[in-house]
């Protein structure tokens, strides 16, 4: 279950993220609906992946590499972001840094 939970938190953390960069500074007050409930929701499972038993630091670990990773590939699909190849070499090395953190 520790694992569902984690997927669960990462999906809701990707959505807020990405309501958080739709709200323009707040502008766009209606993003800001999205943007509470889903880092809530984003909470709540990562502190159930923790309940489930999984170390703090595989899971945040594991949360924040693959949160950046997602939303960086977003943002270049939806909003044009730039994503360079020394961004990608960053993102690769974030996750290396997670296996060796999991492999302990």
């Amino acid at each position: 279950m520790s694992w569902l939970y984690l997927s669960l938190s990462i999906v809701c953390e990707i959505i807020a993220t990405l309501s958080l960069r739709a709200a323009d500074g707040f502008r766009k007050k209606i993003w800001i609906i999205p943007l509470v409930v889903f880092y809530a929701l984003a909470f709540f499972f990562l502190a159930m992946t923790l309940v489930e038993g999984m170390p703090v630091a595989i899971a945040y670990g594991i949360w924040s590499a693959v949160g950046v990773a997602v939303i960086a590939l977003l943002a270049r699909v939806i909003w044009k972001e730039p994503l360079t190849p020394r961004m990608v070499l960053g993102l690769g090395l974030i996750m290396v840094g997670v296996l060796f953190v999991e492999i302990g």
